[in-house]
């Protein structure tokens, strides 16, 4: 019990005192404000997703020291919520590792944009680092459609809630 209470104490002075500055799991929280509609951005996702279903793509990049890189593949849709949330899947090409995706979406009204929540978690529960895999996940597929391109684009995330962001190489994962 006392080991306990010290482990307890000890998360908790680690956390507060910002010690640790990835989250516990390999995930990845984004917040994008796109300029357009949230129904635009929610049927370019999963196009894409749909897209960039299967293999054939993978291992698309040239100059590459070591596999894996081109990770523009085995993306799968898996539904839209009746509140329009997202979800979908993506393998890494060689080990077939497993990341849920997640997005929702908000209307900023007035603004002619959608705010959008984009989370991406490791299913492999001893996951840690991921050498930045789960923000290339999302920020490949939105790069896909496009959207990241445009003029009013705004992306907000940091190491504390996405693993190994300042690390990241979306070339390769």
């Amino acid at each position: 019990m006392l080991f306990a209470c010290v482990c307890v104490i000890f998360f908790a002075i680690f956390q507060t005192a910002d010690v640790f500055s990835y989250p516990w799991h390999a995930s990845c929280k984004i917040k994008w404000v796109v300029p357009t509609t949230c129904e635009t951005v929610r049927n370019q996702l999963i196009n894409q997703m749909n897209q960039w279903q299967g293999d054939s793509n993978c291992g698309q990049v040239d100059d590459c020291p070591s596999m894996p890189c081109g990770q523009n593949c085995l993306y799968e849709f898996l539904e839209t919520q009746e509140d329009g949330t997202v979800k979908g899947r993506h393998l890494t090409p060689v080990k077939r590792y497993s990341d849920s995706l997640t997005f929702q979406f908000v209307e900023q009204s007035g603004a002619n944009s959608c705010k959008v929540d984009a989370f991406s978690t490791s299913d492999t529960w001893y996951a840690i680092l991921d050498s930045g895999t789960n923000y290339c996940n999302l920020r490949n597929l939105l790069d896909g459609t496009g959207l990241s391109g445009s003029d009013g684009f705004q992306e907000e995330t940091s190491d504390s809630v996405c693993t190994q962001y300042s690390s990241r190489d979306c070339t390769r994962y």
